[in-house]
């Protein structure tokens, strides 16, 4: 890790943090155009949902280890390790609903989809990655949470959220 680092203020780490996000949203969309002018449509997703399958996995372990999230620390577990996520840093998100069994959690403003309706183009229709990100980034902090889309593009869904997902623990 460079010692530059340890000379930022907190401001300019977080800043810094926001950036790098930014840089990964950006690098992993530039991919996907790349991909689908060359493959198509579908063959992007489907290469997408298996990158994400992988990806989401990693994520949820690092963000575990970093923040001592234990697995199997059931919805209390899955809520606090949504907050830093990458996405968390880029997006507008809330999860509401909280109990130990159950929560909601909505993406209510998504770069991706903003930027697209800025430029007058449909929903991306991100549901088939959204099913393993978030099916498999629950799975890693708690094998018993099950995920439910409630609405992804190319669902529709309503002005206040772009995608809702519900996880609960049945017993």
């Amino acid at each position: 890790m460079s010692s530059e680092l340890f000379k930022l203020t907190k401001e300019e780490l977080i800043g810094l943090l926001t950036d790098a996000a930014k840089n990964w949203l950006a690098h992993d969309g530039l991919w996907f155009l790349e991909v689908e002018k060359e493959l198509g449509i579908d063959k992007a997703i489907e290469l997408d949902r298996n990158a994400w399958e992988k990806f989401t996995v990693l994520e949820a372990t690092r963000i575990m280890k970093r923040m001592n999230i234990k697995r199997g620390s059931g919805i209390p577990g899955l809520v606090k390790a949504l907050k830093y996520r990458l996405y968390a840093h880029v997006n507008i998100q809330e999860t509401i609903e909280i109990s130990e069994k159950r929560c909601v959690f909505r993406m209510n403003d998504c770069r991706v989809q903003s930027a697209r309706k800025r430029k007058g183009l449909t929903d991306f229709p991100c549901k088939p990655v959204g099913l393993v990100e978030y099916g498999n980034f629950a799975k890693t902090i708690d094998p018993r949470i099950k995920t439910r889309c409630i609405a992804c593009p190319p669902d529709d869904h309503p002005e206040d959220y772009w995608c809702a997902w519900e996880f609960t623990i049945e017993e």
